[in-house]
This record gives C-alpha cells, sequence and structure tokens, in this order.
C-alpha cells in the first residue's frame, strides 16, 4: 500500500470496516514497527480504553490476512508485526537485545533469492533473517 495512503482508506480498500482499534493498531505499528500483539494491545488499550487483547489480536490477524501488515516469526521471539510489506524486505536481529532492523533485498527484486531446486514451486518471496550483536550490545 502506499506510504501516503491514510490507514483508514488502507482498511476500506482492503475491504474492512474502519474501526477504532483497527484504525489505532495500525498507526501504532506504524510508529513502532516489530511490535508484539502484547505491545499493540497495551497501546490500544491506553489509546482507547476498554478494547480486549483477543481484539487486538483478531485486528492483527484480520490486517494481516488482508496485506496491510506483515508478520514475522523470529526464532525464541514473539511474533511481530509491521506496517512495511509487499516489498519482500529481510531483517537483522540482535541476539542480545533482541533489536530488529530493516533490511533491504540481498540482491535485485522479489523474491531476493532462488533455492537451488524450487520443487515446482512458484516461488514469490523469500524471507531472510541475518542474525548477530547489534552494535550497543557489541559496545
Amino acid at each position: 500500500m502506499s506510504e501516503q495512503m491514510t490507514p483508514a482508506r488502507q482498511l476500506r480498500a482492503a475491504g474492512l470496516r474502519v474501526t477504532a482499534p483497527r484504525l489505532s493498531a495500525l498507526e501504532i505499528i506504524a510508529e513502532h514497527p516489530h511490535s508484539t500483539a502484547d505491545f499493540v494491545a497495551s497501546a490500544v488499550r491506553e489509546k482507547l480504553g476498554g478494547v480486549s487483547t483477543q481484539t487486538v489480536y483478531d485486528v492483527l490477524r484480520v490486517c494481516a490476512e488482508r496485506g496491510l501488515l506483515r508478520k514475522i516469526e523470529p526464532a525464541q521471539s514473539p511474533v511481530r508485526y509491521e506496517t512495511r510489506t509487499g516489498d519482500n524486505h529481510h531483517h537483522l536481529v540482535c541476539r542480545s537485545c533482541g533489536t530488529i532492523v530493516d533490511v533491504d533485498c540481498a540482491i535485485g527484486t522479489a523474491p531476493c533469492l532462488s533455492p537451488d531446486d524450487d520443487h515446482g514451486f512458484l516461488v514469490d518471496e523469500a524471507e531472510v533473517t541475518f542474525w548477530g550483536l547489534c552494535k550497543s550490545c557489541r559496545s
């Protein structure tokens, strides 16, 4: 989706009703990429009041299914969500503090990488996670 498109327009374009929990979740994740569902739920409750954790989990699931959010699952870490979708970027993850940073495709356009044998699959995306220590943790 276009970065200039508002969350309300993104929701409508995805065929979803515009609700306060959906708007809030998208805004929070745009401000805090790689957020966990619990972080988003807490921030939505701070902003809107009595919104259940299940409601926020449902919002995240539906928005990810409709392509408004990307769900990433680094090993030994809770699922994270981000609004940067459709560009097949990758991630750097710090083994010590858990910081996650976006990195663009390693080479070329999506899927950036090709398997040595595609086994008949039409590959349209490659997900790469680079692991290491961030600058702060190395100090």
